[in-house]
């Protein structure tokens, strides 16, 4: 169960202006999944390490895009162990981005993936609604002070709140 996102819009004309995402130059060769159609997996490297993944949700050819921040692993808990360092306790099996699609086996070739087709080695879906919780996102250095990032109160395989060094002093930042 996804406990933990954060939302990115994209391109000054566009209807979320987000200097912190990936897509805030335009759509390029890496970022296209980014412009929709919505419900397509974009996955990319953080620094080059660690893989982290957003779900597409604007309309085609609007960027728009949530990442995954950390995840409950509820089913195939053993598994997800086998993916991540020994001694790994259950509610950090899928705590951080990078993490989540260790835990989970979401890998740079699951990009553009449909999360809601049949067939799709990755899915999503829908639960009851949960009260949920905003803030500031965690590390970005543009746009940090934005309460994009929301995840579900009192959950313990939420992240902690970590602000970019880079970024402006809180409140500084749009």
């Amino acid at each position: 169960m996804i406990v933990e996102v954060e939302a990115y819009g994209g391109p000054p004309g566009g209807p979320w202006p987000d200097a912190a995402s990936h897509s805030f130059r335009g759509p390029g060769g890496r970022n296209s999944v980014m412009f929709g159609p919505p419900g397509r997996l974009y996955t990319y490297r953080s620094y080059g390490i660690h893989v982290c993944a957003n779900v597409s949700c604007g309309d085609d050819g609007t960027a728009a895009g949530v990442l995954f921040r950390a995840a409950a692993i509820e089913l195939g808990v053993e598994i997800a162990q086998t993916r991540r360092p020994e001694g790994t306790r259950e509610a950090s099996l899928g705590r951080g981005p990078g993490n989540l699609c260790a835990a989970l086996s979401i890998s740079m070739d699951d990009y553009g993936v449909d999360l809601f087709a049949a067939d799709s080695p990755v899915g999503l879906k829908f639960g009851a609604p949960e009260f949920g919780i905003s803030g500031p996102r965690v590390g970005v250095s543009q746009a940090a002070d934005r309460p994009w990032r929301f995840w579900l109160a009192g959950r313990r395989e939420v992240s902690a709140y970590r602000r970019s060094p880079r970024a402006p002093a809180m409140g500084g930042s749009d």
